[in-house]
């Protein structure tokens, strides 16, 4: 390519191509008074630069102004000040010994379970200021210094404020929706600085000094990536954490400007009003849980059809062994800040007693021995009454002491037929708020058909006339709780069968529980008339005659399955009872 300029300076004149002069005018590099021959402009003659049209296009005063003074060795005051608190927060967060899981979670860790169910979105802002160890705060600290302290240079205070609360918030905002850590640390900030320092260096490259180029912009991107990869390679990173703090610096640094390149502020507000987006963040963040936390935690239901239950538990909890039943579920914190749901179906044989499994539940699972090795002391308050999905229950509160602090326990007891549900809440004393979202669950749950009476139904809608599946329909209804509904289906099993004593042995217990005492002990008799040494017909005779208040016959009957049955210890102790009974005045 040809020559077409001749720029005349104090060595000579020096020959340049259009492209190259460009360059130069937009860098500032071309004064105003330099004379310039531009053969296709000004022919032979030199003329000074500020007369030509090419020039005046190009030229910028500030950008020239920029290229000339830019420098990042003013000393970083704000990015200094930053490092000194999070040395003082490093030192008071391992006075007690270093930091492991249940100290990050005291001090202010981002904790997924503690800021999605209670609300606690501060944590998004403090964890940015904790650290593990020597190490992670050293590296991160050093980092920050040499990057944030030229960016601190380059952009004016508070877009540079602006920017690190952006990182940090973005940072620990992703983290929460992409990994269930609990995290930490500044580098979300460090990250927000490189991304900043990238797209600076992108921006402003043409005007930038050549010894700065050097560093910023595309030369900084092999840094970026050698960090990123090193933290992909090692154990116990959040990388999703420092992917969220680059992209929020790449984002931020696209929307503001360098200070030699902003405008001049001359009202005396406008530094206020440019605060303003920092100090709304800052306070969504920081008390964000009085705000919104009554609309959490964002509820899934779990269902389970070996139960027969459905029960609304928190987005994120995560299906885990309890010892206090087998269906299961925990918000995913081993130590301080465990909250857990436990559900268990007991059978308890025809009468379903809550009160009896309460009084069992305290005397054998309340102990410290069974709770777990760190369990030291429980402390159990004597069973209320209570709701759950509008059946009677019985409520039971426990406390009991771990090396972390205290655990509340909540236990609900729901009779249903001859299944009694055991639910069982624990959570932290330290997070009271768990208490809301205990009610939340309980106020959602639901008891619906478990799989074996759908089998049932199933069986006797494909057999309408079979006595075998209208008979395991009505058992199925009775042990559920639902006797009107058994009695009818299984007086269609005695009409299909009518001599079979069990099948009449099951609707005059059917009846029984349905409170039709006369209609049950027609059954029951006729049960006892087909098999006279059945012990089941004779216990249900026995009992159509204690509700009739016949207590010697009852007594009578209650014996001759007695001798039926000799070794049933069940009978054993209704025999002692009603013959306690027949004693006393």
């Amino acid at each position: 390519m040809g020559q077409p300029l001749t720029l005349r300076t104090e060595t000579g004149d020096e020959h340049l191509d259009l492209g190259e002069f460009e360059l130069r005018a937009r860098r500032g590099e071309v004064a105003p008074g330099c004379l310039v021959r531009f053969p296709a402009v000004t022919g032979e003659r030199f003329v000074p630069a500020c007369e030509l049209e090419l020039w005046k296009a190009l030229h910028e005063p500030r950008r020239a102004h920029f290229a000339r003074t830019f420098s990042v060795l003013r000393f970083p005051w704000i990015t200094s000040a930053l490092i000194a608190v999070n040395v003082a927060i490093y030192a008071l967060s391992i006075r007690d010994g270093p930091m492991d899981i249940d100290a990050m979670v005291r001090f202010g860790g981002k904790v997924g379970p503690l800021v999605t169910d209670l609300g606690e979105f501060w944590r998004i802002f403090t964890a940015n200021f904790l650290h593990r160890d020597a190490l992670h705060i050293g590296l991160n600290m050093f980092v920050l210094f040499n990057v944030g302290g030229a960016l601190e240079n380059t952009y004016r205070s508070l877009d540079y404020v602006w920017l690190l609360i952006v990182s940090g918030v973005a940072t620990m905002t992703v983290s929460l929706f992409l990994s269930d850590a609990v995290s930490l640390g500044a580098s979300g900030m460090v990250y927000g600085c490189l991304g900043g320092l990238v797209v600076f260096g992108l921006k402003y490259r043409s005007i930038l000094p050549s010894r700065y180029r050097r560093v910023m912009g595309e030369a900084a991107i092999p840094t970026v990536i050698a960090l990123l990869l090193i933290g992909l390679t090692s154990a116990g990173v959040d990388n999703w954490a420092h992917l969220g703090g680059l992209g929020a610096g790449l984002v931020t640094a696209l929307f503001v400007r360098p200070r030699l390149l902003a405008d001049v502020e001359h009202a005396w507000w406008t530094p206020a009003v440019r605060a303003l987006p920092s100090l709304a963040l800052v306070f969504v963040v920081l008390f964000g849980q009085a705000m919104f936390a009554d609309q959490l935690p964002t509820l899934r239901v779990e269902r389970d059809d070996g139960f027969g239950i459905s029960v609304p538990v928190p987005r994120d909890w995560r299906r885990g062994a309890n010892r206090l039943g087998q269906l299961a579920y925990y918000n995913g914190l081993p130590g301080l800040g465990r909250a857990t749901f436990a559900a268990e179906a007991v059978q308890t044989g025809e009468a379903a007693d809550p009160a009896e499994l309460a009084r069992r539940f305290v005397d054998e699972s309340l102990k410290p021995d069974v709770l777990g090795p760190e369990v030291l002391k429980v402390t159990a308050a004597k069973p209320v009454p209570a709701k759950v999905a509008e059946r009677d229950a019985l409520l039971v509160r426990a406390d009991f002491e771990e090396p972390f602090g205290t655990t509340h326990l909540v236990a609900y007891f729901v009779p249903r037929g001859e299944l009694v549900y055991q639910l069982v809440f624990s959570y932290p004393a330290a997070f009271p708020r768990y208490a809301h979202v205990v009610e939340q669950m309980v106020a959602g749950m639901r008891f619906e058909e478990p799989r074996a009476l759908r089998e049932a139904r199933a069986r006797a809608l494909l057999f309408p006339n079979s006595q075998w599946a209208l008979g395991l329909l009505g058992e199925t209804l009775r042990r559920q709780g639902e006797p009107v509904e058994a009695a009818e289906a299984l007086g269609g099993a005695v009409r299909a069968q009518p001599s079979n004593a069990e099948l009449r042995t099951q609707l005059a217990l059917s009846l029984l529980q349905a409170g039709q005492i006369e209609e049950a002990c027609t059954a029951a008799q006729a049960a006892v008339l087909y098999a006279p040494r059945s012990a089941a017909a004779l216990e249900v005779d026995a009992r159509c005659e204690l509700e009739r208040g016949n207590l010697d016959r009852a007594l009578a009957r209650l014996g001759e399955a007695r001798a039926q049955a000799p070794n049933d210890d069940r009978l054993k102790q209704v025999e002692a009872k009603l013959r306690a009974a027949v004693r006393t005045p």
